[in-house]
This record gives structure tokens, sequence and C-alpha cells, in this order.
């Protein structure tokens, strides 16, 4: 029997706490610039959320309200995300960074061409990393240096929460983040990675919060829980044997995006 192709090519997922006065903005960008059949699937702890009032003035049926029941934090919000979603790719996305929406044609390429998890990073190829925290910035900047030198990682920015994804590789990952911070995107690129998994990577400016909203970074936990992944995926990928290391398809030389 044949299986039933999936409704949409890409599912946008945007985990949210109170990011209406980001979410209105990013919404009209995603309309405006992403040509495949998509939905965008907006997901929310709380129900009073000021995101909602936002998603009830701009409905639409491809995009959906849901209602992160796992648990509390962006792990949780991602897993009722992709529970929900109903296309071939999934893309983790943040609601305060309209820079990376650039990137979207870019990453959908590499998916094309046969990668099974695409990240994008602020720190090669042409990448930036604009606003946001300082400290939060030089630690993030340092991390995935000395990530990708150490370990041996193929990713320059393993960190990043700007992630794309074939749906069916999603409950292989096994994630077992704590719900701190973005810390589940770096898990889930050292398991991709761990996995053998045909992975690709896509510069981005990243423009933190540029039409406000608030911050929840929070250096002492963060720290925590970053440096957690940042020992396992030491130990692991160092440890790896070299046939069965991933492989980092190239973007097609005619991207825009190869910047020296």
């Amino acid at each position: 029997m044949t299986e039933t192709a999936p409704p949409f090519v890409l599912s946008i997922l945007l985990p949210v706490r109170n990011d209406g006065i980001n979410l209105r903005t990013m919404l009209k960008m995603l309309a405006g610039m992403v040509e495949v059949p998509h939905e965008v699937l907006v997901v929310h702890d709380d129900r009073d959320d000021d995101s909602l009032s936002v998603l009830a003035s701009l409905a639409r049926g491809t995009l959906r309200a849901v209602h992160n029941t796992w648990g509390r934090g962006v792990p949780n919000a991602i897993r009722a995300g992709v529970k929900a979603a109903q296309g071939r790719y999934v893309l983790i996305f943040a609601a305060d960074e309209v820079g990376p929406v650039l990137a979207i044609d870019d990453m959908l390429q590499l998916m094309e061409r046969g990668c099974d998890f695409v990240s994008c990073t602020r720190y090669a190829y042409g990448g930036r990393r604009l606003g946001g925290s300082i400290v939060g910035g030089f630690l993030s900047r340092l991390a995935n240096r000395l990530f990708h030198r150490m370990a041996g990682s193929v990713l320059s920015d393993a960190t990043t929460g700007i992630k794309m994804f074939r749906r069916e590789v999603f409950e292989s990952l096994h994630l077992e983040s704590k719900p701190v911070g973005w810390a589940v995107v770096f898990e889930m690129a050292i398991k991709a990675e761990l996995a053998g998994l045909r992975l690709g990577e896509v510069p981005i400016i990243s423009i933190d919060r540029l039409y406000g909203g608030r911050s929840t970074f929070k250096l002492g936990p963060w720290f925590v829980e970053y440096l957690r992944w940042f020992l396992y995926g030491l130990r692991r990928l160092r440890a790896r044997a070299p046939h069965g290391r991933s492989v980092l398809v190239p973007l097609a030389p005619t991207s825009l995006r190869e910047v020296p």
C-alpha cells in the first residue's frame, strides 16, 4: 500500500513565551518569503500567552496554535510541535530572530540534496551574530569554536536554535535535555552527528530580538546545561569510529550564501 504524501513540504515550529511583539512581524515575513507549501505551528505553554491574540488576528488555514501539554520549556514545546506537524521537513525557529528567514531556501536546498539534518551557523561562511546578551554571545562563540576543534564536530555552530530535519528522524534522537533555555538544540546536533546522519550547514545573520521582547537568558542554569552537553559530545564524538562520522553536505556553488 502506497504511503500518502505529506500535505506540506515544511512545518515551521515557533516555540513562544509572550512573543506577541515579535510574532506579528515574523509571521508576515514567513508568509511572504517561504514559497514551498508550508504550515506554521506556534507552540505555547500557557493559554494566556499574548502570542495567541496575534494568531487570532492573522488566522489562516496553515497557521495553527499548538498547546504544549508535555511540560514547560523548549524541549517539550519541540516534542508537541513535531507531534502535530504534517510536513515532510520540520524547521525549529525562534520568533524573535528575523535574520534566519533568509536562510530557509538554502536549508531546503540541502534537504532536497539528501541531508537529514541542517543547522545554521553564525560563525562560519560569512554568518554573523548581532544583538543579544554580550556575555551569552561571547560564551556561545567560544564554546562552539572549542567544540568544533576539540570534539571534531563537522558543525561550526552546534548551539544555534535554527534547525531543519526530516520528521521521521526526530524520535531516533531520544532527547533528554532539561527545560533550560535552548540547550536541547545542542543535544539534537550532537546526537544527529553521532547517528551518522547526513548534515548540512547554512550561514545566517542572527539579529536577536530586533523588535524587543524579554530575553530568558540566565547565565548559571544555562551554563550548567550547555556544559553538560559539551562534555557529553566531547566524549562521544572523539570516541566514534572514523567510518561512522557524519557527512557535511556543502551548499551548491551557486548559492548566494557562499561568502568568504
